[in-house]
């Protein structure tokens, strides 16, 4: 999976700050990892409504709590949790607990939306999976989910 990350950000033009660490189980054992470089620790969700029929990746500190009321607000749901294991993978070709925007490449169907907090949009940041951390700027994020044809949200 990084190989075509890596090769997406290097078509692209994307720079980028790579930090390989031991495998983080939380976002605060990746903030250890990476203590001392800049930018904003995000963490990244991955949510569905009561049918499992629409999708939803949110983008956010980590240091905030996601309201779930409030979300579903946002995105016109009656109900929203979070999507299972087996729901992230079939969606987006990621195993448990490595949730990732960078995901999106394995998304065929194109069927995710994608929210950052407005708080965070700019700042640099990290999405990460759990051996891996990549300092990549906002708005070449932005630019990698639009070339994946994905539109950035901002809530």
């Amino acid at each position: 999976m990084f190989e075509e990350v890596k090769d997406k950000l290097a078509e692209l033009g994307i720079d980028y700050q790579l930090v390989e660490h031991a495998p983080a189980l939380t976002t605060e054992q990746a903030d250890e990892f990476i203590e001392g470089i800049p930018g904003v620790r995000t963490k990244t969700l991955f949510l569905t409504n009561k049918k499992k029929r629409n999708f939803y990746l949110v983008i956010m500190d980590d240091a905030k709590r996601l309201n779930m009321d409030k979300f579903k607000e946002i995105a016109g749901e009656k109900q929203i949790k979070m999507a299972s294991e087996k729901s992230l993978f079939e969606k987006m070709g990621l195993p448990s607990r490595v949730v990732s925007p960078f995901g999106l490449l394995n998304n065929a169907d194109h069927d995710i939306q994608v929210y950052f907090d407005k708080e965070i949009v700019d700042e640099d940041f990290h999405p990460n999976n759990n051996e891996k951390t990549i300092f990549i700027k906002t708005e070449d994020l932005f630019k990698f989910l639009k070339n994946l044809g994905y539109e950035a949200l901002t809530r």
